[in-house]
């Protein structure tokens, strides 16, 4: 039997999802993607021969320790990247390489889009020849490529931005003990007319929860301590918070079709067997696989418009 306090507190309303309701609509996901070939690509490191001589300076005997803590929480990123596209591509096609080898395996993989995961040290404890070699294809690939979190920070410094802390220092001030950005968070979308938020202004779709087509907002999982300073060249602003300014942005030119995101968007069905209530949409991160499909629809649409002839494309 409840007491009247408990019965006072589950009949009040919850503050979620924005302070507007106390749950999130059940929404059956249905394969939508008829085809997709993606490639993702683990930004994590693996071996001794993927670090610098400062991450074998400063890391010592625990070189081996470190890497195997990368190795596990690469598989686990990867995974939840498969994930999503077998989940929303009646016919996926995947293949997963490293960092390493992301030049080579797209030239021999051919696939629709890449997708790239987040990662754990900074980067200057990074073989310096993998950065330089990643930065080359970055800025050269026509191939459609969507950046988790650390990727998106190794995008933005291929294209010559910068990386500092949450509070601004530079990384090698404060390699421990850093400000993070932690657990579900709201961003603000400032460039809603970017097709990879369609549906958030059409009350009719279903797609987007309230609190993004009334006020531009997305509710995504965020884990990091270190953010992109201001917007590199060529590249817009899509989306912002009171902590990190550049939570998502976008490069359109040279043919080239890149979204880099700080947080977590992949992490769309991690939390499916672990909620089995309807209190909240048992897929957590729904924002962030709604823009994972937008993505690979806009990486198809992508493909199809570079392969068309110059005679018809004008």
């Amino acid at each position: 039997m409840l007491d009247a306090a408990f019965k006072t507190t589950v009949s009040e309303e919850l503050p979620f999802p924005y302070n507007r309701q106390a749950f999130c609509k059940y929404e059956p996901i249905e394969k939508t993607v008829e085809h997709a070939r993606v490639l993702i690509v683990n930004c994590l490191l693996r071996y001794e021969t993927d670090l610098s001589e400062l991450a074998h300076t400063e890391w010592g005997e625990t070189v081996e320790s470190r890497l195997r803590l990368e190795r596990k929480i690469s598989g686990l990123a990867c995974d939840n990247i498969a994930q999503n596209v077998i989940r929303l591509v009646k016919q996926p096609k995947t293949l997963t390489v490293h960092l390493s080898e992301v030049a080579r395996a797209a030239r021999e993989f051919k696939p629709d889009a890449i997708v790239m995961s987040g990662t754990y040290s900074d980067f200057d404890f990074y073989n310096p020849g993998q950065i330089a070699a990643f930065a080359e294809f970055i800025q050269t690939t026509r191939t459609p490529v969507l950046a988790i979190c650390g990727a998106h920070q190794l995008v933005s410094l291929a294209f010559g931005a910068e990386l500092k802390t949450l509070d601004n220092l530079e990384l090698h001030e404060k390699r421990t003990d850093r400000v993070l950005e932690y657990q579900y968070r709201f961003v603000k979308i400032v460039d809603p007319s970017d097709p990879i938020f369609d549906g958030n202004k059409d009350e009719t779709s279903g797609v987007w929860q309230e609190y993004t087509k009334e006020d531009d907002i997305l509710r995504v999982w965020q884990n990091h301590g270190v953010q992109v300073d201001g917007v590199p060249d060529g590249f817009e602003l899509l989306a912002t918070s009171y902590l990190c300014k550049n939570q998502m942005m976008v490069k359109r030119l040279d043919g080239q079709l890149i979204y880099t995101v700080q947080f977590h968007l992949e992490k769309s069905f991690e939390d499916w067997s672990k909620n089995p209530t309807r209190w909240e949409h048992p897929n957590e991160s729904r924002d962030g696989r709604i823009l994972f499909e937008n993505f690979l629809r806009l990486a198809l649409e992508h493909g199809v418009e570079a392969d068309r002839p110059a005679a018809l494309a004008t």
